[in-house]
């Protein structure tokens, strides 16, 4: 079935304001990392995100930043 066109559109909208970071920890930590997401009940992005979140708030790094200038 195919998408309807307000749907694709709607998803490029959405993936246009998202970042895309690729992640490739060795199996046992993989496994790790699923486990305590799943203890969590989060989702593995969730839980790494707010991992991510509370380092970088304890470390005072900002949590947004803009784009570089030559990020296109």
């Amino acid at each position: 079935m195919p998408i309807r066109e307000s749907k694709r559109r709607n998803n490029d909208a959405y993936n246009a304001k998202c970042d895309y970071i690729s992640l490739r920890p060795q199996k046992a930590v993989g496994y790790a990392i699923r486990a305590a997401a799943k203890a969590a009940g989060q989702s593995i992005q969730a839980y790494v995100l707010q991992a991510c979140t509370e380092r970088m708030t304890r470390e005072g790094q900002p949590l947004t930043l803009d784009p570089p200038a030559d990020n296109k």
